[in-house]
């Protein structure tokens, strides 16, 4: 590319940002903002506009003289596909650019059915969603997932994912890709979650923060100088397989003593099956008389209900995470941990649980402003994290220019 072009796109790029990040501006302020002349504007705001992804249908207010008029992101330019895939659940959702929630749908799933079944039910619930809105697939500029699992963020693969059988190096990117016509991006669920806490929720304006999922997995998305922190090669974070010292329970990724084989939910359910067979839950054991199946939400609901057992299950399943959130906090100092996902619903004694063994395992200086809190967000977070991932790779430097040259 030319050094002219090189420049042409960044200003655009400058502008796009600017807007999504400050709101309308008039050419003036945007030229201000931008540190350029205004006249130097005239040429980017053209091509932006040409293509659509700009508009200046409001004018500002009146300061004594003419009117101006405001340069804003058209938020109906295009669209965006969010789809947030757990072991259990399904969600998917259609946001505009300036990530407007406008539909959204969601229902339980079985992750290990495999990514055929499940790719094709995320495709039908999208285009569904579409078709409610009286919108055509070609609308969309590009598709964000969340998968419950490593994944090759540049690839956008799987990569050997303990909780997905049949998914590993299944090319989920080229095949939503291929569904839509438009780009396609896909991560780590947990990572996503933590983009849509960043958006939306407590973690707007924090510089370094993580997210923490407690579900059928358990993982933690780490914020770090207002980016996600992926790793070398897209892993960072992946707390649930971290030994707990003591434990030689089997996890699924074929290690022993993994934190989320005895945090996650399916451990949680585990270990309050244990409780009341050695007579410390009577009431989970009346639970099991009346059904064959027991959830870490029932041991949730029988711990509120006063259950011995069931309340200690969920205190230790707190001291568990806590313990190891506390050396994610010694190493990386954040000013917030998020804690979110199913097993985060369960009661207030969990979370109380997890902060009382991060402040007394923590070094005291990596504490002193450390807050930890319920998402805000849930159970939104992965699907406004996914559109949030798509709409920053659509409308970086290198989308916008696939975007203006075709």
């Amino acid at each position: 590319m030319a050094a002219h072009d090189r420049a042409a796109t960044g200003l655009q790029h400058a502008i796009i940002q600017t807007l999504r990040r400050e709101g309308p501006q008039s050419r003036a302020d945007l030229a201000r903002r931008l540190g350029v002349n205004r006249n130097n504007l005239a040429d980017p705001l053209a091509a932006l506009t040409a293509a659509g992804f700009v508009h200046e249908p409001n004018l500002a207010a009146s300061t004594g003289g003419r009117k101006a008029r405001l340069v804003e992101l058209n938020a109906r330019a295009g669209f965006i596909a969010a789809v947030d895939l757990g072991a259990t659940s399904l969600d998917a959702a259609v946001t505009d650019l300036q990530l407007h929630i406008l539909a959204e749908r969601s229902e339980p799933v079985d992750v290990a059915q495999g990514p055929t079944l499940m790719l094709e039910r995320a495709t039908q619930m999208v285009r569904a969603l579409l078709a409610d809105l009286g919108l055509t697939p070609d609308r969309l500029l590009g598709v964000g997932m969340g998968v419950p699992g490593p994944v090759d963020y540049r690839l956008g693969r799987t990569v050997s994912p303990p909780i997905m059988p049949g998914w590993n190096q299944f090319p989920i990117k080229d095949h939503l890709a291929e569904a839509f016509g438009c780009p396609a991006y896909v991560d780590n669920d947990v990572n996503i979650m933590a983009l849509g806490e960043q958006f939306a929720g407590l973690g707007r304006g924090a510089e370094s923060f993580i997210f923490v999922k407690l579900g059928t997995g358990i993982g933690a998305g780490i914020v770090l100088g207002g980016r996600i922190y992926r790793g070398s090669d897209g892993c960072a974070g992946d707390i649930g397989h971290m030994a707990v010292d003591g434990s030689d329970v089997l996890c699924r990724c074929g290690n022993v003593g993994c934190l989320e084989a005895l945090a996650g939910g399916p451990g949680i359910a585990r270990r309050a099956r244990l409780a009341a067979e050695a007579g410390r839950a009577p009431r989970v054991a009346s639970f099991l008389q009346e059904h064959d199946e027991l959830t870490s939400v029932d041991v949730g609901h029988l711990a509120a209900q006063g259950d011995p057992g069931a309340v200690e299950v969920i205190r230790e399943t707190g001291r568990l995470v806590g313990r190891v959130m506390a050396s994610l906090v010694n190493v990386l100092n954040p000013s917030l941990v998020v804690i979110g996902g199913g097993v985060a619903q369960i009661g207030d004694v969990l979370l109380a649980s997890i902060r009382e063994a991060v402040y007394r395992r923590s070094l005291p200086l990596a504490t002193r402003h450390l807050r930890i809190e319920r998402s805000a967000v849930e159970p939104r977070a992965g699907v406004l994290g996914a559109a949030v991932m798509a709409l920053d790779e659509v409308l970086s430097a290198e989308g916008l220019e696939r975007s203006l040259r075709a």
